[in-house]
């Protein structure tokens, strides 16, 4: 098994989106099941189902599919971008805390208080570890 569980949850939704999958099975542990309560509240993802076999939790994703996506465009509709890794941690204040797009996009945050956006961070004034970028 991975160390990386941030990882395997970007490449598995990347993956996904790149393949016009619709659903995506990922492993549960808290720090997933975190993150993916943020992707649905923010509507990068449809729908969210907890599956149990043989002692083992996942979680499968619905993926939300754009109508106005062409076959050959090489742009992707759902991009994912992991910041701090296991070898590096990148820290931030709430004042320092960059924003996506000019705020189009999402920035996750491990804090204190828990995993939340980088809105929800810099409304309560805290900072933390930056996990990854989704535009």
């Amino acid at each position: 098994m991975d160390r990386d569980t941030i990882a395997n949850i970007i490449t598995s939704i990347r993956n996904a989106d790149m393949n016009k999958k619709v659903t995506v099975r990922i492993a549960s542990t808290n720090i997933t099941e975190n993150i993916v309560k943020i992707l649905l509240r923010e509507g990068f993802i449809e729908n969210v189902r907890k599956h149990r076999e043989s002692n083992k939790s996942f979680l499968i994703l619905t993926l939300r599919h754009r109508k106005n996506r062409q076959k050959s465009s090489r742009k992707k509709i759902l991009n994912l971008k992991q910041i701090s890794r296991p070898g590096l941690r990148i820290y931030s204040n709430y004042q320092q805390i960059p924003r996506i797009l000019g705020g189009m996009g999402i920035l996750i945050l491990s804090t204190s208080r828990g995993i939340m956006t980088d809105q929800e961070a810099r409304l309560e004034r805290i900072g933390g570890e930056i996990l990854c970028y989704i535009w």
